[in-house]
């Protein structure tokens, strides 16, 4: 989904998360445009419902397909929902030059050698199996019947080589891009207390030297649940990235 871009608007390229499709993005980008800004939503390979292999698909092809979304013209912004943050960083990490900001959507950048669930068996990773942990770890919290009756329905299971695969980096001045953490499962003093405490996903946040963290209280899903507000604080990062 694209939009005319406009000489003061950025480019905002939209990653979701695990079983996620570009429509989990459809509201949040309809503000966006409205606010004048060039939006790209993401099916990263393998999320799509008719997809013929989804045992063959990589972390790679989804570093591939970001890297791809950043090519042209313009400062972008790239914001990467959950499990996102792993081909997000890695796409990062090449494209630097082209990366004017970041927005990590309950997520964070990840660190070199990180891994979803290099243990994950199997050639997938169902939404069925972990609805019940993500139900008990207050994931879902503020989403309606009718979206959690949309997510069950819609859901892809994800390529099991994307949870398994090792994400590795190399050029440091990924630790200068300019990177905003919306924190919406838990207080952002938490998000970095997590961190020191060695939580092994949110270790980039004592890597990287450029970013800020505020507060969005909701689920895991705020594109669904707080969409206006997630939209806000997107809105309010391109802004700085034209301005920049």
């Amino acid at each position: 989904m694209d939009t005319p871009t406009g000489p003061q608007t950025a480019r905002i390229v939209l990653v979701p998360g695990f079983w996620l499709g570009a429509w989990a993005w459809d509201e949040v980008a309809r503000l966006l445009q409205e606010q004048g800004h060039q939006v790209t939503a993401l099916t990263l390979p393998g999320l799509e419902p008719d997809h013929p292999s989804p045992a063959d698909v990589s972390l790679e092809d989804h570093v591939t397909a970001i890297e791809q979304a950043l090519v042209g013209d313009g400062p972008v912004v790239l914001v990467a929902h959950s499990g996102a943050a792993l081909p997000a960083t890695a796409a990062i990490d090449r494209n630097v030059d082209r990366v004017a900001r970041t927005v990590w959507v309950d997520t964070a950048p990840v660190v070199d050698g990180a891994a979803m669930d290099s243990s994950l068996e199997g050639d997938e990773l169902t939404l069925e199996a972990q609805w019940e942990d993500e139900f008990q770890q207050g994931s879902m919290r503020d989403l309606t019947d009718a979206q959690l009756e949309e997510f069950r329905r819609r859901a892809v299971p994800q390529p099991a080589g994307t949870v398994r695969d090792v994400v590795r980096l190399t050029d440091e001045r990924r630790l200068d891009v300019p990177g905003t953490i919306v924190c919406t499962a838990f207080p952002a003093a938490d998000y970095l207390a997590y961190a020191k405490q060695g939580v092994p996903f949110l270790a980039g946040l004592l890597e990287h030297r450029a970013l800020t963290l505020t507060d969005l209280p909701t689920g895991h899903w705020p594109m669904w649940s707080k969409p206006a507000e997630l939209a806000a604080i997107i809105g309010d990062v391109a802004t700085s990235a034209v301005a920049r």
